[in-house]
């Protein structure tokens, strides 16, 4: 079962997750990002930073609701840390709340830290060992286990506070089920790794979420108890503060978060560090700063206050098991990256636009340190092409500049003052511009009326192809100018039309031309038809009279 998943639809493609991961164990595949098991080593950081909440731990609520249900005696390992997490609430107040949600009682998981950490002395004077890390963290224990693994001699073989007191208490109740409660998402990975320890685990807020269903309240309810000094745990330098520290030998030292603990054991791969106790915690601040915590109580200074209240001055009264029953092994884990050629290298930068050393800005935008790093990524199928913000800038300007460089039109760029932010060459031509130093910064009174851009800014109304003469350079214009409220900047693109009305100038002067002709040729037309109708109508009057008289000369005969 994966202890991490991720909601698909909320991921927005932000690199926040691969930027903030000290393994770089996420993996972009069609602007999706997806956690690669077999890297991560469970620090939380992606969920913690993940500002669409695409990241979501895995609940096992309901598999602890079985295990209560299964009428076995179910035992909370409840993390020091729940002090810190819920403010004002004691370990009397917590067994109260939890024991109503069905469960059969509520320990302390400092205990089990009380055994940890004699067993860490033990260790310690024996003298037998140069380097010892503690193996509290199951980050930590992950990063070696995947990332250094030549270093897993140097850590401690102890089971960890969870697990040496899960069993402890499966010692004393051999039909009970745990279930530890803490502010960690690798301690659900270390349950199922070591099967029959640690039945389930739930974090602090699938806790509150299930007490918030219940309608079960925290009661503010403080205690004290002179032995609980394991109660320091959760800390940076806990661990350390609890244990003797006798062995003058040894140097004693408290590391917390992934990116100190490696710059930590890369210093032991110089070679330069000897007889050392390392206390390593995955997270700033140790448990208290853990992922479920961090990501909705992030105090550390009033955490680290209450934790130090809360603990006590003596060690919990607890059996201390045999050696034997606190071993534990620790084996690599393969995660092998490959390694391209140089030649695949070189071929991967140049697709990303790195052709030349000064092209490589190691801007870190993509989550990567360097281009490089980046490139390998891409050959092992974690990262894209198109992660590089840069180069996307780089791309989109040289598109926008062609396309503005190319176009016919001239499009003049204006802020709210109607001062000349941008200028194209075509716009240039128009106005018989030089330069575009000619006329930046100036107002656009100086080479246009600004009228219609008054308009637009009064009225919020663009103007879309409107035809204006530009007098002063004899040019018509179609003209568009588009408000842009969320940039303050005013668009204006013309085009040159003067040809057309020059074309439409010159129809209308022949279409009057035709028109006169053709007045002329009618007006003619209309005198020769009044000619020949006026001598039509004398010869038809002879005609007549003279017909009139043969009439009347017959008629006499």
């Amino acid at each position: 079962m994966e202890c991490l998943t991720l909601k698909k639809s909320n991921c927005k493609n932000c690199y926040k997750c691969i930027r903030h991961c000290p393994v770089k164990s996420i993996r972009f595949t069609g602007n999706q990002a997806y956690i690669v098991g077999k890297e991560c080593i469970l620090c939380g950081q992606c969920f913690v930073v993940c500002p669409q909440n695409a990241k979501q731990i895995v609940d096992e609520t309901e598999k602890v609701n079985v295990l209560i249900q299964s009428g076995a005696p179910v035992i909370v390992s409840l993390a020091p840390s729940f002090a810190a997490n819920y403010e004002g609430v004691g370990i009397g107040a917590m067994r109260t709340a939890l024991k109503q949600l069905g469960f059969f009682d509520v320990e302390e998981t400092a205990i089990g830290a009380t055994i940890v950490k004699r067993e860490y002395d033990r260790l310690v004077n024996s003298n037998s060992r140069d380097i010892i890390i503690s193996s509290s963290c199951h980050s930590i224990n992950l990063l070696i286990q995947k990332y250094f693994p030549d270093y897993l001699p140097y850590l401690a073989d102890v089971l960890s506070p969870m697990q040496a007191h899960c069993k402890d208490i499966k010692r004393r109740y051999p039909n009970a089920k745990t279930v530890f409660i803490g502010p960690c998402v690798a301690k659900k990975d270390e349950a199922q790794l070591y099967e029959g320890i640690v039945d389930a685990v739930l974090t602090f807020d699938e806790l509150t979420a299930w007490l918030n269903e219940k309608h079960i309240e925290l009661k503010k309810e403080e205690d004290s108890d002179e032995y609980s000094r394991a109660r320091l745990f959760p800390t940076t330098g806990g661990i350390l503060k609890t244990m003797a520290a006798e062995n003058p030998n040894y140097t004693y030292m408290a590391i917390d978060g992934v990116e100190n603990c490696i710059a930590a054991l890369r210093d032991i791969e110089s070679g330069n560090v000897h007889k050392c106790f390392i206390e390593m915690s995955a997270c700033v601040g140790s448990c208290i700063g853990g992922p479920v915590m961090e990501k909705y109580h992030r105090s550390p200074v009033k955490d680290y206050s209450r934790i130090i209240r809360f603990a006590g001055r003596e060690d919990f009264v607890v059996k201390q098991p045999g050696d034997t029953e606190v071993r534990k092994t620790f084996t690599p884990i393969e995660c092998e990256t490959r390694m391209p050629t140089d030649e695949e290298l070189t071929e991967i930068m140049h697709r990303m636009g790195k052709v030349k050393p000064s092209d490589e800005l190691n801007c870190g935008s993509c989550g990567y340190n360097t281009c490089r790093e980046k490139a390998i990524a891409i050959f092992n199928g974690k990262a894209e092409i198109e992660m590089c913000l840069p180069y996307l800038k780089d791309k989109a300007e040289s598109f926008s500049d062609t396309m503005v460089r190319n176009t016919p039109n001239g499009l003049i760029v204006l802020n709210e003052k109607l001062e000349v932010q941008q200028i194209n060459a075509a716009a240039l031509k128009l106005m018989n511009l030089r330069s575009a130093s000619d006329i930046l910064g100036d107002q656009v009174v100086r080479i246009m009326d600004p009228a219609d851009f008054d308009e637009v800014l009064s009225s919020g109304r663009n103007i879309h192809n409107k035809r204006i003469y530009l007098a002063e350079y004899e040019k018509y214009v179609e003209e568009t100018i588009v408000y842009d409220r969320e940039y303050h900047l005013l668009v204006c693109i013309m085009r040159d039309v003067t040809s057309e009305e020059n074309a439409k100038a010159e129809r209308e002067r022949r279409g009057r031309q035709t028109a006169e002709i053709a007045d002329r040729v009618v007006e003619k037309q209309m005198c020769i038809v009044q000619q020949i109708a006026s001598l039509l109508g004398e010869t038809a009057a002879e005609t007549k009279i003279a017909l009139t008289k043969l009439k009347e000369s017959m008629a006499d005969e």
